[in-house]
């Protein structure tokens, strides 16, 4: 007779305990892969830049970059996850009422609570385990601060740029994660950032514009070309880039399925149109298309459809894609103009960049391929243009006022710079103690550049 009265009971508990989300292997699967695809484009970052530059500082170049999956691979473990993602804030009652909307809490510190078997809490993935998630993030947080050392390369301080990047990570970054992806005040404002544009594109293009001006130019510059050394590199590294950005882009669905799918065309369309656009601009203003220009093009529309890619069409993927290429086109060519020397055109690239592709978000954005998305302002939501607008703001000032603070504070304990005689004669081995290419790949390299 109890049995019969405790029925009714157990079925509401299984039917409770089915309808929990379930780890999805297929999801999981695709996860793993994503980042792995992810983490593929530091390396590939390193050798973009690396070809940029001149041989004496191709080692060092690719340094800043690669060190990153040292120094963040172990901070997003200890504190960078929690603070990015950990909703409880640090407190629910007096002061810090409502802080949660602005940093993380301290509840996943040292991946405390964060289980490889069952899904995160809060609700950001729940078809896979909530370490893959994690981990997923741990790659953006990576490459992310990587991307500002293009502005500042061949004259920063390896020490200096090591302890920059540290704490760039852990207060610029990690709040602005919060912000935008981890329920803050971005992300309940309605601003859309489907994979980065302001959390990876927007804030390391504005500090890295910040860094350049603050750290001062090259001790050659103008007067001194630095050509890149090995465009065969900087090809290399784009397409590195590109195929790691497919994890970049579709993952951000957190599973495979038609998400992931409006994702990755978004991404290869966009990417293609850009490049062609640049080569289209170049070769009619300039006379020639160049290898180096084509890898600008594409790695402008890799950046301009970031924020996109989740929300709009192909059609749409293909504009976005073409409009970011002629802005960052203009961009790096009044940059050459000013003569301001941010090295590897950073900001040109990536912070305008991913200022046209956020804006653009809230121009073509369309549930019909996104129902958890909005609609943009050519789908009757004009509102959508202005929410990107103040997403795209608070970015900016964030990262430029926190990166002035971070680059004041470290010039109190540490010179930023190397000194002239080795800025001259290259950083590779003061800062590293090596070479990247022998005395006779170094001399050919100079017969070279004499009988040019």
């Amino acid at each position: 007779m109890l049995w019969l009265l405790a029925f009714p009971l157990m079925q509401t508990a299984m039917a409770a305990e089915e309808a929990k989300p379930a780890i999805d292997t297929g999801d999981t699967s695709f996860m793993l892969v994503s980042s792995a695809l992810v983490l593929l484009m530091t390396p590939g970052l390193a050798f973009f830049y690396g070809g940029l530059v001149r041989s004496r500082n191709v080692l060092n170049t690719m340094m800043m970059s690669l060190i990153l999956m040292g120094i963040v691979g172990v901070t997003w473990v200890f504190w960078g996850y929690s603070i990015a993602f950990d909703v409880d804030g640090l407190g629910k009652s007096g002061f810090a009422e409502g802080i949660e909307q602005f940093i993380g809490g301290t509840s996943w510190l040292f991946l405390n609570g964060v289980d490889f078997s069952k899904p995160d809490p809060i609700g950001y993935a729940p078809t896979i385990p909530h370490q893959v998630f994690m981990i997923y993030q741990m790659m953006f947080a990576i490459i992310t601060p990587a991307l500002i050392s293009g502005a500042i390369v061949e004259r920063i301080s390896f020490k200096a740029y090591f302890w920059f990047v540290l704490l760039w990570s852990t207060f610029i970054y990690s709040p602005l994660a919060h912000w935008v992806w981890g329920k803050g005040w971005i992300g309940a404002f309605g601003a859309l950032d489907f994979a980065g544009g302001t959390v990876v594109h927007i804030s390391s293009g504005v500090s890295a514009l910040v860094a350049a001006w603050m750290i001062g130019p090259r001790r050659t510059y103008p007067e001194q070309p630095a050509a890149p050394h090995n465009v065969p590199y900087v090809l290399l590294g784009i397409g590195l880039l590109w195929f790691g950005w497919f994890g970049f882009n579709a993952g951000s669905a957190l599973g495979a399925g038609a998400l992931a799918t409006v994702a990755f065309v978004a991404t290869g369309v966009a990417t293609c149109a850009a490049g062609l656009t640049w080569v289209i601009i170049e070769w009619v203003l300039r006379g020639k298309p160049t290898a180096i220009g084509i890898a600008s093009g594409f790695l402008a529309g890799l950046v301009g459809i970031t924020p996109a890619a989740g929300f709009v069409t192909p059609i749409g993927a293909i504009l976005v894609g073409s409009i970011t290429s002629v802005c960052c086109f203009f961009a790096v060519s009044l940059r050459a103009k000013l003569q301001f020397d941010d090295s590897l055109d950073t900001y040109p690239v990536h912070g305008v960049g991913g200022t046209v592709g956020a804006l653009l978000t809230g121009v073509f954005a369309t549930k019909a391929v996104n129902e958890f998305g909005d609609n943009g302002l050519l789908f009757g939501n004009p509102a959508q243009v202005w929410e990107q607008f103040v997403g795209v703001v608070a970015t900016y000032i964030f990262a430029a006022v926190g990166t002035f603070v971070l680059i004041k504070i470290l010039g109190l304990f540490m010179d930023l710079r190397v000194k002239p005689d080795i800025e001259l004669q290259g950083l590779d081995v003061s800062e590293h103690g090596e070479e990247g290419y022998g005395e006779e790949f170094a001399s050919g390299l100079s017969l070279a550049a004499k009988s040019d």
